[in-house]
């Protein structure tokens, strides 16, 4: 007796169903299982862990870490990683980016009703100073105030054809909240107003100042910048040596000793000409607690 089509089409489907279960629910991972024990894969399988001294698993050098107190400030005797926007820093299961992108300068104030939100510009600015501070350098950058925003006015007046405002009818300094002193105090002869927090200024034309920083801060890049995944355990060799001295008076030893740690730490570029040299934040601060300082 010959079955009906649509019987035929429901035990064809089951026995796909179960094939595919076998294969790619069983075998596939079994068989990947397998692989990832093979000498020399065992360890990146597990997640690259490593141990803190006494044998404690610390986390995985795949994965940044804040080496930051209760409060968030930084711990003096270890090396300081790059900024994280993945949740509160480092959050694996938050992994992303700010989305904020080169023309985002402009802060929005806190003020009743409205949240306050630092633009990208203000955020690097901000970073740059706090580094500065605990590293004793200058923290100064293009685009930044002394006080660690960014340095942008709001120029409001009649518009040439080519967009800007010749003669201006007021100026303000946009992410310098009142009662903050203006970076400037004059632009094109009219007096500069700090920004009053809820004032929409998106009528005004947006001027970043550059300033009198030196066009190659002190303070490097990945220092004020956070990784695309925000977990990238990763800091330059610039931004190891710049830390390396505070590190070495944090824990009482020589920074030549320190330095040879941030050797053994780095890594190359990748096939000897993909990316930057770099190095390894987690492991750095693991061997220098395995026998360099208290």
């Amino acid at each position: 007796m010959r079955m009906p089509t649509w019987i035929r089409g429901h035990l064809a489907a089951v026995r796909a169903l179960l094939v595919l279960t076998a294969v790619c629910g069983v075998a596939y991972p079994l068989a990947v299982f397998a692989v990832a024990q093979l000498p020399g894969l065992e360890d990146r399988a597990g997640g690259s862990l490593v141990s803190a001294p006494g044998g404690r698993t610390a986390g995985s050098r795949l994965i940044g870490q804040s080496f930051t107190d209760r409060d968030g400030n930084p711990i003096p005797r270890y090396f300081q990683s790059r900024p994280s926007n993945a949740g509160d820093g480092y959050d694996p299961t938050a992994s992303s980016a700010s989305n904020l992108g080169p023309e985002d300068v402009v802060d929005t104030l806190p003020a009743p009703g409205v949240e306050g939100a630092p633009s990208l510009l203000t955020q690097v600015c901000a970073r740059s100073k706090a580094v500065g501070d605990l590293e004793g350098v200058s923290g100064a950058r293009p685009f930044c105030t002394p006080d660690g925003v960014g340095a942008v006015l709001k120029v409001f007046g009649a518009r040439a054809a080519d967009g800007t405002v010749r003669h201006p009818a007021r100026v303000v300094s946009a992410d310098q909240a009142c009662p903050a002193v203006p970076f400037v105090r004059e632009y094109h002869g009219v007096r500069v107003e700090c920004a009053r927090p809820g004032e929409d200024l998106a009528a005004g034309l947006t001027v970043p100042v550059r300033g009198g920083a030196p066009s190659r801060p002190r303070v490097p890049a990945d220092a004020v910048t956070a990784s695309g995944s925000g977990l990238d355990p990763h800091i330059s060799p610039a931004y190891a040596r710049l830390q390396a001295p505070r590190v070495a008076r944090a824990r009482g030893v020589p920074v030549e000793r320190v330095l040879e740690a941030v050797r053994h730490n780095r890594t190359g570029r990748a096939l000897g000409f993909m990316g930057e040299p770099v190095v390894n934040v987690v492991r750095l601060n693991l061997e220098l607690d395995r026998g360099v300082g208290s």
